[in-house]
């Protein structure tokens, strides 16, 4: 799933933040997911908030990725490629 479908999807919040270092994606979910959970297995980010599970492809140029989720907002730090 790409990061603007999941943006349509109910209307979430997604933001993209880059910098020298790489980018940070931020994406509320709301509320009502405070207590989902977030893993980053080869190259792909896995939500799973309630009945309902998310795929997120890290991207290439990414040379690492860490994921948090607090209060139903998903943080999402990429490294970028030196």
């Amino acid at each position: 799933m790409k990061i603007a479908q999941l943006a349509r999807d109910d209307d979430r919040l997604v933001r993209r933040y880059e910098n020298d270092e790489g980018s940070t994606i931020v994406i509320d979910f709301g509320g009502d997911s405070a207590d989902a959970s977030v893993e980053v297995i080869d190259g792909t980010v896995l939500v799973v908030a309630g009945d309902e599970q998310y795929e997120l492809e890290v991207p290439a140029q990414a040379s690492d990725a860490q994921a948090f989720m607090k209060n139903g907002v998903l943080t999402i730090d990429l490294e970028a490629s030196q």
